[in-house]
């Protein structure tokens, strides 16, 4: 298991890098400002970051349970990265739609977009991160 330190350090990176990269691409893509982007991007990363800490704690307490470790197979990190993000598709579909005044419909094909962006990077960035920080056996 990760230390809460470690969990910190790879929530935090991971939030930071994937705003950068989706503010601009987003913006990009759907035409609209980065002044209008940017803070439905920061609310909705503060809310991925608390979402990412606790299911990733989640995950690996559930497959420790049913498998007796940690150990993430491709299919395995595929399933893990659908979950994660399901998650926040249901919760960001309102925001999304409330804050640019944009129908529902909009909303959903914009936050499919991210959700498909994050849900590549996410895959990326864990694989990456789990090759550069790799679990100890015993922590000390």
């Amino acid at each position: 298991m990760r230390t809460t330190k470690d969990r910190i350090r790879h929530t935090l990176g991971f939030e930071i890098i994937g705003l950068a990269l989706l503010v601009t691409l987003t913006s990009w893509l759907f035409g609209f400002d980065i002044h209008e982007i940017g803070p439905i991007a920061v609310f909705g990363s503060i809310i991925a970051t608390v979402w990412n800490y606790f299911y990733n704690l989640l995950f690996d307490h559930f497959m420790l349970k049913v498998r007796g470790d940690t150990y993430k197979t491709i299919p395995i990190r595929v399933l893990h990265a659908f979950l994660f993000e399901g998650g926040l598709l249901l919760s960001f579909l309102p925001m999304i739609a409330w804050y640019l005044g944009i129908s529902l419909w909009q909303a959903f094909m914009m936050d499919i977009t991210m959700t498909v962006f994050y849900l590549v990077y996410a895959f990326i960035y864990n694989w990456g991160y789990d090759k550069v920080f790799p679990i100890q056996e015993n922590p000390s």
